[in-house]
């Protein structure tokens, strides 16, 4: 017999120290104010927490003492009432630290759990928060409330996990910040694997999801209701007046995989991808703000299957194309599969603004598979205003299938949908509507108060300017008294480095003198191994690999999977790098299998005798769609006598999830690359790739391996030279 509840509205809760906010969206299950405020237990240890909680009865209040709760495995299995839930609470909100290997789990009826932190550590199990006890105890009415799950990631990118999973029926999970999660697995996810937890009625509200960084592969959505295998039950999940700031996991950022589900009110704010009703029917999209404020990637709406409504709704700034457009409205499959493309049939798409969009995508994903073009749909009241003079519309296939009617634009629209709309100026078109920021929830209103929301600042950013003389060892001896966002000012002579630098914090090193270039040489096989939050930029300074061993994977700069690491970026300008031949297989910058670089960035920098792969990023050959960097950017730059390739990346397999990788090359000399053997690039499954304004001089041609999607290239302004020149790209098709 699945639980009910009574009530319509959650009411403001005084919990001493720990004030609970209301919520006012849907019908929540009714979290009362206790009625007997005496029954409060302050406890200071794991086991009188256990204590407490088996003997807790409706009405009973827990105060978690403040401080570090270190490899706490919390579980709530209680019975409470609408109108007396058991509750427990930190002592003041935000004090309450869960560290190391723990989680929390509640089970029964009625219970709330507020002001919790946690971090430095990840999860034992796989989840960190869990409306479940196990497979066959459910949490139901029940809510959490003012916690913080930050940077709680495995420290193994592989390892997959999910820090909140909504289960049971009826639960509430409002005023929460979720940030920075790198491992696999959403960040949230409701279930609907068992009776109890279909037609569920949950509310996800006011919750702040902080940045996603890129996965670098499928796996990497901020939020997923349901899956593939119960994508045709009903949920019915409302997800309100949540900010979803810069996340970027993947091409969804929310994947929806259920029907009956709402999402009325929420901000997206430089979020890559887009809110993709993947599986399931009869969702709404209401009331939502898709600000890409101009950033890469940035989308709106992706409709799949039957009944998905997309309704007043406000894209701005959107830069997305294909599957990451502002609206796209896909192909699907004849019969499809359960878990590939349903097609869509009976859309309808009113009322919504499109200013200053790049790309609104009908009929996407058509090819020999997604044949099933869009049915019974509607494109109608809508406004769109271009970001250029073209039109943003690409009709991929035959859409006579969506009717278009009493829309409004400022550049003509294709011509089989002209007929659907009117021209006006911008003025005219946005006239006497409501602007942007009517739509969506602003950042302050999300979250909690007492908890900072993630900063946008650089990570190189706010920290001293430190002045180093030269010497053995100054510069090993000068990181290991640096801080986040420091910078070393390197004074000119030699920096003979006998150590390895394990950096785990965002460093700029540069030199004091443009004009006479300070000159590093090491000893060991790295001489920066990035961990933990390690970021790397240098400017102005000579590096000799004349006094590195004879090993084989040497590399300047690496990365490692041993502890837990963030992505990195690394920006190397001014620089130059020379003698890197002392074995076959030097490098410059590498990275490690299981670790991910966001940025690498060469600017006018010079390379010479360099044995292997200057930018070596093939460590992850699974063929699963994983990658070791978003975005490689080389600009103004000379390659001399190189062993191996200039660059070397690999991306295997078909998974359509990511956006990268992304290779740029440009206004940039190499003269006498792959001496060794091998072409001038190895560029296997990239997505994005720009070969512009560069001089080859004694090079086999880069090779260009397409996997999957439809990569954008420019191979454009190059010229080759020498004797037998040939052309600076060959490609290679495996779709």
């Amino acid at each position: 017999m699945r639980p009910s509840f009574m009530g319509a509205t959650i009411t403001m809760m005084a919990l001493g120290a720990c004030t609970i906010a209301p919520i006012a969206v849907g019908t929540p299950p009714a979290l009362m104010e206790p009625s007997d405020m005496e029954r409060s237990t302050l406890v200071e240890s794991q086991n009188a927490y256990f204590e407490a909680a088996e003997s807790a009865q409706p009405g009973d209040r827990i105060v978690l003492k403040n401080g570090i709760w270190l490899d706490f495995d919390m579980l709530l299995d209680a019975e409470g009432t609408a109108e007396a839930p058991i509750l427990v609470t930190a002592e003041t909100p935000g004090e309450v630290i869960f560290s190391g290997q723990s989680s929390l789990r509640l089970a029964g009826q009625h219970l709330v759990v507020s002001g919790l932190v946690f971090r430095n550590g990840y999860t034992p199990r796989a989840e960190v928060i869990s409306f479940r006890r196990d497979g066959d105890k459910l949490a139901f009415n029940s809510r959490v409330t003012e916690t913080v799950i930050e940077d709680y990631s495995n420290p193994d990118r592989a390892q997959r996990d999910i820090w909140v999973v909504m289960h049971g029926q009826n639960n509430v999970f409002d005023r929460n910040h979720l940030s920075g999660k790198l491992n696999s697995g959403p960040t949230m996810a409701v279930r609907l694997n068992t009776e109890d937890s279909q037609h569920n009625g949950h509310i996800i509200s006011n919750n702040y999801f902080g940045p996603r960084p890129v996965f670098g592969s499928n796996g990497g959505e901020t939020l997923r209701i349901g899956t593939s295998h119960f994508s045709l039950t009903h949920s019915g999940t409302q997800i309100e007046n949540n900010y979803f700031d810069r996340c970027g996991g993947e091409v969804e950022i929310i994947s929806n995989k259920s029907g009956g589900n709402v999402f009325r009110g929420n901000t997206f704010f430089e979020s890559r991808g887009t809110l993709t009703l993947r599986h399931g029917n009869g969702t709404l999209v209401e009331g939502n703000l898709f600000d890409g404020n101009g950033a890469p990637h940035t989308g709106g709406v992706r409709i799949i299957n039957a009944r998905q409504t997309v309704r007043n709704n406000y894209f701005t700034g959107l830069t997305g194309e294909r599957f990451s457009s502002a609206l796209v409205v896909m192909n699907g499959v004849p019969d499809s599969p359960i878990n590939r493309y349903h097609q869509v049939d009976g859309a309808v798409i009113e009322g919504n603004v499109f200013d200053s969009v790049r790309r609104i995508s009908l009929g996407e994903g058509s090819d020999t598979e997604r044949s099933a073009v869009p049915i019974n749909s509607t494109f109608s009241g809508n406004t769109v205003i271009g970001d250029r003079s073209e039109t943003p519309f690409r009709l991929l296939d035959d859409i006579r299938g969506i009717a278009f009617a009493d829309n409004v634009s400022d550049v003509t629209p294709p011509t089989a949908i002209a007929s659907g709309f009117d021209f006006a100026t911008r003025a005219e078109a946005l006239s006497g509507l409501e602007d942007a920021s009517s739509y969506g929830v602003s950042r302050n209103d999300a979250g909690v108060e007492w908890y900072p929301k993630a900063p946008d600042t650089s990570p190189f950013e706010g920290g001293r300017r430190i002045q180093v003389a030269a010497g053995a060892d100054a510069l090993g001896s000068a990181i290991a008294k640096a801080e986040a966002g420091d910078t070393l000012i390197l004074a000119p002579g030699r920096y003979a480095e006998s150590k390895l630098v394990n950096l785990r914090i965002p460093l700029t090193i540069e030199a004091a003198d443009a004009g006479n270039s300070p000159v590093i040489t090491f000893e060991r096989p790295n001489l920066f191994l990035l961990s933990g939050g390690g970021d790397l930029r240098m400017y102005g300074i000579t590096v000799s690999g004349e006094a590195s061993p004879d090993s084989s994977g040497n590399s300047f700069i690496s990365t490692t999977a041993m502890g837990e690491s963030s992505n990195h970026t690394v920006e190397l300008t001014d620089m130059a790098f020379v003698d890197f031949d002392v074995n076959r297989g030097f490098s410059v910058v590498a990275a490690a299998k299981g670790t991910f670089y966001d940025r690498i960035s060469v600017l006018r920098s010079r390379f010479s005798d360099v044995s292997g792969v200057v930018v070596k990023l093939d460590a992850e050959t699974d063929d699963y769609g994983i990658y070791n960097a978003e975005y490689l950017t080389i600009e103004n730059s000379s390659f001399n006598r190189i062993g191996g390739p200039v660059v070397a990346v690999y991306r295997g397999g078909r998974d359509e999830s990511t956006f990268g990788p992304h290779v740029w090359v440009r206004d940039s000399e190499f003269d006498g690359v792959g001496l060794r053997g091998g072409p001038l690039m190895l560029l296997h499954g990239v997505q994005n790739l720009e070969l512009t304004g560069n001089r080859v001089t004694g090079a086999a041609p880069a090779e260009f391996t397409i996997t999957t999607g439809q990569p954008h290239t420019d191979i454009s302004g190059n010229v080759v030279v020498g004797e037998g020149a040939r052309s600076v790209l060959t490609t290679v098709d495996l779709r």
